[in-house]
């Protein structure tokens, strides 16, 4: 019953995700990203401290500015900006396949920083998971486009953030992670907004916002905390490698808001390398 709830809670956050996803890129069509992901963060990261309020906790852990946290937080950081502009420039359905990959990376990552072994087995879905990434960019064809390395930058930002949690000094409450996730969502909307500034000056890097604007900017802040939630519920609830696979049906999400709402027209190259992206990650995580 306990691996039901916790699958249950899996796909809601994916679901959750993907609503992210959809918010953001219909947003930025009439909101710059970097406000967004400033406002966003704001909106976030004020939720995550009253949590801890009323949990008695500080806001912040006293091992929040060690090595390991900054190298997280530059890792979280990148991970944010370059997927959310993968959003913006590329079919979503294309970038959560790619974003897919992310375990697949974390697990060569603990290879080569935290010397752990893995099989010939697992060794073949790493190699496979990559050239399913490779056959979605379409490189050297008339459909790739140079947006998608967006999100493969995300990926490496991603994997980078998480290969860093699992050193993070221990007794670091889920609400002090959430409230450092949404701080970094603030920064990545600073950065942008600067970035624009001093090399884009004639893109607009604020705008007015009028209730339409607030409804999506507010829709995208509470689809990012529900996912958070029931992603930390799903994996506390059930056993990890019965409720992660779930993890990989986003991928169908993101193919029915693209094709349903957003009328994308996915060829059969990214349907199939989303599909082997899915498989290698799938058989990483239950070939332990």
């Amino acid at each position: 019953m306990q691996n039901l709830r916790g699958s249950i809670f899996m796909i809601l956050a994916m679901f959750a995700f993907t609503v992210e996803d959809f918010t953001l890129k219909i947003a930025t069509q009439f909101i710059p990203l970097g406000e967004l992901l400033l406002l966003c963060g704001i909106i976030g990261s004020i939720f995550f401290m009253f949590c801890s309020k009323l949990k008695k906790e500080p806001v912040l852990h006293k091992n929040s500015f060690s090595k390991i946290l900054i190298i997280r937080s530059i890792f979280e950081t990148m991970g944010r900006v370059f997927y959310a502009l993968a959003i913006m420039y590329i079919p979503i359905t294309n970038a959560a396949s790619i974003h897919q990959v992310t375990p697949i990376v974390v697990v060569l990552g603990a290879v080569y920083f935290l010397k752990e072994e893995v099989s010939w087995g697992r060794w073949i879905a790493i190699l496979s998971g990559f050239i399913g990434v490779l056959i979605i960019i379409q490189p050297g064809t008339s459909d790739f486009s140079i947006f998608s390395l967006f999100a493969v930058l995300g990926v490496i930002g991603f994997a980078g953030r998480d290969l860093a949690t699992r050193m993070s000094p221990t007794g670091i409450s889920n609400y002090q992670l959430g409230s450092y996730g949404f701080f970094m969502v603030i920064l990545a909307g600073l950065l942008l907004i600067i970035f624009n500034s001093i090399f884009i000056p004639s893109s607009k890097v604020w705008v007015d916002l009028n209730f339409v604007a607030w409804i999506f900017i507010l829709a995208n802040a509470i689809a990012g905390i529900c996912a958070y939630f029931c992603l930390t519920i799903a994996m506390r609830v059930g056993d990890v490698s019965f409720v992660t696979p779930f993890r990989y049906i986003r991928v169908l999400f993101a193919l029915s808001f693209g094709i349903l709402l957003l009328g994308e027209q996915p060829n059969i190259l990214v349907l199939g390398g989303s599909l082997i992206v899915v498989l290698s990650g799938i058989y990483i995580l239950i070939k332990k």
